[in-house]
């Protein structure tokens, strides 16, 4: 009996044997699942801040357009003159996605190819610049003295005129940020200027042509026109609504002008001008439509130049008062991001300079005074089309450089003008 009491005890502490070690087994299988799901979180995790970068990128590249420089402002020197170049700003601190950037209503950074129009200064930041600047103008004409017997015999003398003018310009400019939406600056230039002007008759039309030829060559250099600007952020611009930048530009006459250089008997300068010698103003407005991975800009401005009393004489005439006219000024562009350091720009600008307005008084060929009434003529209007094209890198938050091309579109147009701006964060 105490026998067959004992085997069904064995019998029963098999089995159970068996279930504890199917319980470890499944606990063991529940472990691996459990740091394989784990692990999976982990690089979902991953992937997903991946993800969030990406996006925080893209948001970055789609409010802070392409760093540069309108230019700073550009305001092309002056809305009139061929001088405009770019303004600084470097790209902003990450933002959060989700989240929107602590500077929304600030206007993005965008290199714009004419000095007018950058945009502004962060409040109590001063940037200095540094720029470089290359213009090459070429003029040639044809100009026939004599008499047409029919329309196709001409008798007199055929000259020629050539002009060549290459101004190397460097200048330094301060820009200060005067609240988050009001900037002022100041841009300083020493010129260097070399001008060419040849008038020599065709071969054959007259018997002493080498007589006859005049070579008239001059260079020098001086301080230029000093510019003082201010720039004003109007609205709180963003999606699908530009940011809109008022721009106001005052050039003070502090270069040689044209009616105070030494001239010879004929009235030829034999020294160079390095300034316009009138006072300019100029008032401009920039609009700029981020537009991801671009942005758009434009400016629309005019200037206001300041006639006076010049009394110089340059024979055979004295000039008595000189207006120079006013000029409207446009320009228009694309501003693209290849990375978050590199932008590339292209635009055209167009001015329409109003003829000038000159009072002259005939000079007495005997006594070389004046005499007669006072006589006022007024010049042809000129047309001064440029194609832009830019290149910006920035290689630090502190520093950025900013290279521009403009090519002559116009007859009156300069051939070639390129410039270097280097912005530096003080």
């Amino acid at each position: 009996m105490l026998a067959g009491l004992v085997l069904p005890g064995a019998a029963l502490a098999q089995p159970a044997a068996t279930q504890a070690s199917d319980v470890a087994a499944l606990r063991a299988e529940l472990a691996a699942a459990r740091a394989l799901l784990a692990d999976q979180a982990r690089q979902l995790a991953e992937q997903q801040r991946r993800m969030d970068e990406m996006d925080q990128r893209l948001t970055s590249l789609a409010n802070t357009p392409p760093a540069g420089a309108l230019a700073a402002a550009a305001p092309p020197g002056t809305a009139g003159t061929p001088a405009a170049a770019t303004a600084s700003a470097t790209a902003g601190p990450a933002i959060q996605v989700g989240q929107p950037p602590a500077d929304a209503d600030r206007a993005p950074t965008v290199a714009v190819l004419d000095q007018q129009g950058s945009v502004v200064t962060r409040r109590g930041q001063l940037i200095g610049e540094l720029g470089f600047d290359y213009t090459r103008a070429d003029r040639n004409r044809a100009i026939f003295r004599g008499v047409e017997l029919i329309e196709t015999v001409l008798v007199g003398v055929f000259d020629i005129n050539e002009s060549r003018q290459d101004i190397l310009t460097g200048s330094a400019a301060l820009r200060y940020g005067v609240s988050d939406r009001l900037e002022i600056g100041m841009r300083v230039p020493f010129i260097y200027r070399a001008d060419k002007f040849v008038t020599g008759p065709v071969a054959g039309s007259t018997n002493n042509d080498d007589a006859r030829t005049i070579d008239n060559s001059v260079n020098g250099a001086g301080l230029g026109d000093i510019e003082v600007t201010a720039r004003y952020q109007l609205n709180n611009g963003g999606h699908n609504t530009p940011f809109l930048i008022a721009n106001l530009q005052a050039v003070i006459p502090t270069g040689r002008d044209p009616f105070s250089v030494r001239r010879d008997d004929n009235g030829v300068a034999r020294q160079i001008a390095t300034g316009a010698g009138f006072w300019g103003i100029s008032p401009s407005i920039t609009a700029i439509l981020p537009s991801e991975p671009a942005v758009l800009f434009g400016t629309l401005g005019y200037t206001f130049n300041l006639g006076q009393n010049v009394d110089t004489r340059i024979p055979p005439v004295q000039i008595d008062r000189i207006e120079p006219g006013d000029q409207i000024n446009i320009s228009a562009g694309i501003g693209l991001a290849l990375n978050e350091r590199t932008s590339l720009n292209f635009g055209y600008n167009h001015a329409w300079s109003f003829g000038t307005r000159t009072t002259v008084r005939q000079l007495d060929e005997r006594s070389g005074e004046p005499t007669g009434a006072a006589l006022s003529n007024r010049s042809r209007d000129l047309q001064i089309g440029r194609f832009l094209f830019g290149v910006s890198h920035r290689f630090s938050d502190a520093m950025q450089v900013n290279w521009t091309v403009e090519v002559g579109a116009t007859e009156d147009a300069p051939d070639v003008r390129t410039s270097l701006r280097i912005p530096l964060a003080l």
